[in-house]
C-alpha cells in the first residue's frame, strides 16, 4: 500500500519551542503510523498505556478505542489515508487538518473523502486528550456516517 509520509519539517515554524517540537512530533508518529501506515500493533505497544481521553464519543476512552475504529475502517478500506494539510500548535495542543480518503483514485481530489480537524492534547510525551470535527465531502461518505453514527461511547462530551 501507497502511504502518505507527514513530513513535519514541512510544518515547523520558527516561533515553535522545543516542547512544542516534541508534542508536534508525537503526534505526527501517532497519525503517521495509525491512519496512514495502519501500523496498529506498533501504536498499541508505543501509546497503548496513554491516559487518552476521547471526545469523539462515537469512540471510547484510550487508544484501544481508536484502533478499534481505524482498525476496523481499514479493512473496508485498505487505502484510506490522511493528507495532513495544516499542522498547527499551541503549548500542549497540536492540530491537523487534513484531507481523508478511502480509495487512492480520490487523494488530492478536494470533492471526495473527509475534511477532519484533529486536536490532541500532549503532556510529558504522552496524548492524554482528543477532539475531532468529521465533514464527509461526497454523498456516499455522508450516507456512510449518517449509518454509522449516533452511538455514544462514552460520557466525555465533545467539549
Amino acid at each position: 500500500m501507497e502511504t502518505f509520509e507527514i513530513n513535519l519539517d514541512r510544518f515547523k515554524k520558527e516561533t515553535w519551542t522545543a516542547q512544542e517540537c516534541e508534542n508536534a512530533a508525537v503526534v505526527v508518529d501517532f497519525v503517521q503510523n495509525i491512519m496512514n501506515n495502519h501500523n496498529f500493533e506498533y501504536i498499541s505497544k508505543k501509546y497503548g498505556a496513554h491516559k487518552y481521553r476521547q471526545h469523539n464519543q462515537s469512540m471510547t476512552d484510550g487508544v484501544t478505542g481508536v484502533l478499534e475504529v481505524v482498525s476496523n475502517f481499514a479493512k473496508r478500506y485498505p487505502d484510506y489515508a490522511y493528507d495532513v494539510k495544516h499542522l498547527y500548535v499551541d503549548g500542549s495542543f497540536v492540530i491537523l487538518h487534513s484531507h481523508a480518503t478511502n480509495n487512492k483514485k480520490h487523494r488530492g481530489n478536494p470533492k471526495k473523502g473527509l475534511n477532519i480537524m484533529d486536536v490532541w492534547k500532549v503532556e510529558e510525551g504522552e496524548i492524554t486528550e482528543h477532539w475531532d470535527a468529521v465533514q464527509p465531502i461526497h454523498g456516499s461518505m455522508r450516507f456512510l456516517f449518517w449509518m454509522i453514527g449516533g452511538k455514544f461511547r462514552n460520557s466525555n462530551t465533545y467539549f
